[in-house]
């Protein structure tokens, strides 16, 4: 019963994420207007016909009025966030603090790496509540630095959120005297912080350092077909400050077996 109250919740997030999506990027509030609308036809959704995951397949994927075809993306992202909030649930073992931090974080990634892959845009209005979020859940002693003073969570977490920030806005800088241009986002500097302030200093270093090695097959596959030498590098950071957030003691103990630190 809690399971299928879980992923209710979530497909509702999922479909509130699906606004933040597509409004932030063209800069359009997502409280106003209150109502989901169809943007070929700008009729607004009426409740009954906007329920996560049914009108999608009700529907058959088009706009009740004009008839437009909706992106499988909606479908798609309430369905992967309901999933993933009954995975949230199951990990935190009845922590409720654990749960909630973790589906905020969550959620704030599913937004990044989708605004990122489909406009190149990382929305400040994730990344910097972001950073003061993680800020603020450091202080709660069975969030995300259990088995410490609230002082040194706080230091952890402000550690990380400027590391984070430092690590890539070094590697930009390189980059622009290197190759004479932009080499890296703004939005993907701040999205470092914001992941540094909830996983820390050393795993975010490790996020800065693992990013690059997923991203040089898609990128060489971007290049190939799309013809574009820029591509999205928010989702791949965001894939393993999400890995980090998740499972971060694990990777920490296994990438220090690796590299032989005690």
């Amino acid at each position: 019963m809690i399971l299928a109250l879980v992923f209710i919740y979530g497909a509702m997030i999922g479909s509130f994420l699906n606004v933040c999506i597509y409004r932030m990027p063209r800069e359009m509030s997502v409280a106003k207007p209150a109502r989901s609308f169809c943007p070929e036809c700008q009729k607004q959704i009426p409740w009954y016909l906007n329920l996560p995951l049914i009108s999608y397949l009700w529907l058959r994927g088009q706009c009740a009025f004009c008839k437009t075809k909706i992106p499988l993306r909606y479908f798609g992202v309430e369905l992967a966030t309901a999933l993933m909030f009954v995975g949230l649930w199951n990990l935190s073992e009845g922590s409720l603090i654990l749960f909630v931090i973790r589906t905020v974080f969550m959620s704030m990634i599913m937004v990044v790496v989708m605004t990122d892959f489909e406009m190149k845009f990382i929305p400040d209005l994730i990344t910097f509540p972001g950073m003061a979020l993680g800020l603020l859940f450091s202080l709660f002693p069975d969030g995300i630095f259990p088995q410490s003073l609230w002082y040194d969570r706080l230091v952890q977490s402000a550690l990380g959120l400027v590391g984070g920030y430092g690590f890539l806005f070094l590697t930009a800088l390189l980059g622009n005297f290197l190759f004479k241009k932009e080499s890296m986002g703004g939005g993907d500097l701040k999205l470092m912080g914001m992941m540094g302030a909830f996983i820390g200093l050393p795993k975010i270093f490790y996020v800065f350092m693992l990013a690059p090695f997923i991203a040089l097959p898609f990128a060489l596959w971007y290049r190939a077909v799309k013809k574009e030498e820029q591509i999205p590098f928010g989702p791949f950071l965001a894939f393993w400050g999400a890995a980090f957030f998740l499972y971060g003691e694990v990777l920490m103990r296994y990438l220090n077996k690796i590299y032989g630190v005690s």
